[in-house]
């Protein structure tokens, strides 16, 4: 069943929350994992793309944007806000308000909530959306 972690941090600033799933991200890769990372819009994809290649100076995570019509295969990091993952990854790392419908395919899924009160309103919907649903949850204060 795929277990759930929430990651809460403090403070209300939307590059802090990215930075964090780029943080994650990179060690996930380190260890091999294949990933996902679900956005709300272009928009968000975009400077997601951006903060992958930014958010250290040294740091070589790679990753690719993809739709429904143009998917590198080989990519170990896909980042997408509308289409549906090509393979089985392990990863989910989502950083849309809802959980994606295709959530229950990967064997682990990161949620980030931070203090901003729109995010953390739908971090605890999604939170009660699984844990009726009888999925493990996690939660790491950050």
């Amino acid at each position: 069943m795929t277990r759930i972690s929430f990651y809460v941090l403090k403070g209300d600033n939307e590059q802090d929350r990215q930075v964090f799933a780029c943080r994650l991200i990179e060690k996930a890769y380190y260890q091999g994992h294949q990933i996902y990372v679900h956005t709300e819009s272009e928009e968000q994809t975009n400077q997601f793309n951006q903060d992958l290649w930014s958010f250290r100076n040294d740091s070589f995570i790679p990753h690719q944007i993809v739709n429904n019509d143009n998917t590198d295969e080989h990519s170990p990091i896909l980042v997408s806000h509308n289409a549906t993952p090509p393979r089985l990854m392990n990863l989910l790392i989502n950083l849309a308000s809802e959980q994606p419908s295709f959530f229950s395919q990967f064997e682990r899924v990161a949620e980030f909530v931070n203090e901003n009160s729109t995010i953390k309103t739908a971090g605890r919907t999604r939170y009660r959306f699984y844990q009726q649903r009888g999925y493990e949850l996690e939660t790491f204060t950050i």
